[in-house]
Formats: structure tokens, C-alpha cells, sequence
């Protein structure tokens, strides 16, 4: 495909370059401005390319269950064992659930989000309802699967070991899927995360989310919940909400990065993760959308909220290119795969946005208008592995 006369965002610093040529071949960006004048190519005049969204923490499992329990705690909504979402993922049909994580896929490829992280419950059965809910879908999943083996205050305490049959129920999983997603160090034993770390595909583990979950890792073991989640050796670890600055030098000298999201942790009334801190402190950081059961897979919301809400807390602004780049090229960074980036052999995974869209004309600044004035309505066309998968350029 060769592409001219087009606006683009232009390699891991998100340059703006008004307008150029851009070639993509066999599913990869290739060179910038090498179109010659015979090549047969499409005019792309008022479009703005930009980088594929990476929402890099999902739970589309609990789609069937959309805003069924808004009031109660986080554990009342979300807790592995006692939470309202294993109930109802329990008791639902597995073709009522595959039918609702396909709808949440969509969603998310209609808004521009290429590639998703699914932090997948339900053992390797979960992993084959969301393999079957995407199998018709050209998006990007990546499936980060767990067992479903959660330890008590006693066994944690007495650093209980991994048992073997969870030890094979972990390589049943990891056969079927892209890595580890651990519901927390709260539930699992030094031994247990230990023995996790030494899986060799993806790892990711929640730490810090809640005020509550804080707390209890201190009370229990002494230490940190961060401090425990590290032992996982994740790749990146998911919310930090209430991690230390200790806390965070240490996520930023042992894994790739922190993914925040702050409108679920707002939804469950438990504060706003500050990036700000977190890049301070060396910290990569990325964005995920959380469990559609309290929120809608849509980055342009996520970013909107996430900029206005960081200044108002901080009463300084805050450049929006960085919010678009923990939407986009920071996730690429986190996973350690070439997607969220627009550059030569990096994966042809974009998102072509009308600049004349009614919301977004006159475009004076870029990423501001990305960041809290573009939405489903303003994208021309999504684009996965240079293919034309939502409407037409």
C-alpha cells in the first residue's frame, strides 16, 4: 500500500509531519516519502495518521455483566473469590460470554484500539472462550492467562509452595497463551510468585490498586504489596495507585513499566494513579481501560479524563503528546513488541482520523485534539497489518 499526501505522527516521539508519503508492505511501515511518481497510490489528503491504540489492561471476560453492582467496595465488584465478576462469570453461559466479549472487541477496533492485554480468568477454559470470541476478529489480543489458585493469610504467611497440580494447570495455561496476568501478591506466597517467575513468556501482576490491599500486604507479610508483586519478575506491573517512591524506583529498575487506569480506579472511588510521579521516579508508563464491567474499552475517553483530571489535581499542564504516547507507543515498549509506533518494520497498525471532522476543524494542535476532542466519530478508517479493517481511506 502506498499512502500520499498524508499527515502522520511520525516514529516513538510522535513528530507531527504535515504532510508525506508513507509506504507499507507485507504488514510492516516501510520508508517515509519513497513513493516514486509511477507507483500506483492512494490520496490521503485531510487524513491523519496515527498510531494504532494499545490498551494494555483488559478483563473483557465480565462483558455480560456491564454495570451490575455500582455501589459496594472493590472486593464487593472485583475480588478474585468473593467479588460479584467470578459469581456471574461462574453461573453464565459460555456462549453468552463469548457473544459479549465479541461485542467489546468490536467496540474497541470501531474506536481505533489494535491491539488489547486481556488479563484472562478462568483457567485455560477462559483462554478458549476469548481464542473463540476473536477468532473472526482481525484485532490484535494479547492473552495473559492465570490459574485459578488463590492463597490464604496462613499459607502466605507460612510461604506455602506453588502445589503440584496448579504447578501443571500453569503450564496447561501458558501452552495456550501469551503469558501471566496474577490477580495480586496478595494471593499468592513468596514461594508461589517465586516459582511463577521463572515462566519465560509475558508476566504482569496488579499491585497497589487500593488503599485496602496496601494495607493488608503490610499487615501480613511486612512488606510492601510492590515489594511482593517483584517477585513475579513482571514485565510491568498494573495500577500502583498507592505504590511509594520507593516503590516506583524500584518498578523502574526491574520491569519495563507501569499501565495506569485511571477511570476504572475513579469508578471504584479509589483515587487517580500520578503518572506524573511515576515518570519522575524513571517509570515507563502505559494506559489500559480495566474491566469493561465498569468501563468502556474507549482510549479517547481514557486519555480526555486522564490529561484534564492530572492538571486539575496538579493545578500545572501537562503536555497531551505524553498522554498520547502511554496510548500508543509506550504500550508497544511495555509488551517489547513492535506495534504502537509508526516507523520503518514496525507493524502497519494505525488509525486514519478525518482533520475536517466537525469536532477537530480548525486542527491547530495535534495531540491536544487527539487527546480530548477526536472520538469513534472522527476516525476515517482503522487500520491492522496494513489492511483496512473499519471503514475506508
Amino acid at each position: 500500500m502506498h499512502l500520499k499526501n498524508l499527515s502522520v505522527l511520525y516514529g516513538k516521539d510522535l513528530e507531527y509531519i504535515h504532510s508525506t508519503n508513507l509506504q507499507i508492505k507485507n504488514q510492516f511501515f516501510e520508508k517515509i516519502n519513497s513513493i516514486q511518481k509511477n507507483e500506483k497510490s492512494i490520496d490521503c489528503e485531510g487524513l491523519l495518521l496515527i498510531p494504532g491504540f494499545v490498551n494494555a489492561h483488559t478483563h473483557i471476560g465480565d462483558s455480560i455483566a456491564k454495570d451490575v453492582a455500582t455501589s459496594g467496595t472493590v472486593d464487593d465488584k472485583i475480588h478474585p473469590i468473593m467479588g460479584a465478576k467470578p459469581r456471574i462469570l461462574r453461573k453464565s453461559e459460555p456462549e453468552h460470554l463469548v457473544s459479549f466479549m465479541r461485542n467489546s472487541c468490536l467496540s474497541m477496533l470501531r474506536k481505533g484500539i489494535t491491539t488489547f492485554v486481556d488479563f484472562r480468568e478462568s483457567e485455560l477454559a477462559g483462554i478458549l472462550l476469548l481464542k473463540k470470541a476473536i477468532s473472526q476478529i482481525p484485532i490484535r489480543a494479547i492473552i495473559l492467562g492465570r490459574i485459578e489458585h488463590y492463597q490464604d493469610k496462613n499459607q502466605i504467611q507460612k510461604n506455602t509452595p506453588l502445589p503440584i497440580l496448579q504447578r501443571k494447570k500453569l503450564l496447561s495455561v501458558l501452552r495456550s497463551c501469551d503469558g501471566l496476568g496474577i490477580s495480586g501478591p496478595n494471593e499468592n506466597s513468596n514461594s508461589a510468585l517465586q516459582y511463577m517467575s521463572k515462566t519465560e513468556k509475558i508476566r504482569a501482576i496488579h499491585s497497589a490498586e487500593t488503599i485496602h490491599s496496601s494495607i493488608k500486604s503490610k499487615k501480613i507479610t511486612g512488606k510492601s504489596e510492590t515489594f511482593r508483586a517483584l517477585l513475579l519478575k513482571p514485565h510491568f506491573l498494573v495500577h500502583m495507585t498507592y505504590a511509594k517512591q520507593n516503590d516506583l524506583h524500584d518498578t523502574a529498575k526491574k520491569t519495563r513499566g507501569i499501565v495506569i487506569c485511571p477511570r476504572a480506579n475513579a469508578s471504584l472511588a479509589e483515587g487517580i494513579p500520578d503518572f506524573t510521579l511515576m515518570e519522575k521516579n524513571g517509570c515507563k508508563v502505559a494506559i489500559g481501560t480495566d474491566n469493561v464491567m465498569i468501563n468502556s474499552p474507549d482510549m479517547f475517553r481514557e486519555m480526555d479524563y486522564l490529561w484534564k483530571v492530572t492538571m486539575g489535581i496538579h493545578k500545572k499542564r501537562i503536555d497531551p503528546k505524553e498522554i498520547l504516547k502511554m496510548a500508543t507507543v509506550n504500550g508497544g515498549l511495555l509488551l517489547g513488541r513492535k506495534i504502537g509506533s509508526i516507523e520503518p518494520k514496525y507493524l502497519a497498525d494505525g488509525i486514519f482520523i478525518d482533520k475536517h471532522a466537525l469536532d477537530l476543524e480548525p486542527m491547530h494542535d495535534p495531540y491536544a485534539s487527539i487527546v480530548h476532542r477526536a472520538s469513534e466519530s472522527t476516525i476515517r478508517a482503522v487500520m491492522i497489518g496494513g489492511r483496512i479493517i473499519h471503514g475506508n481511506i
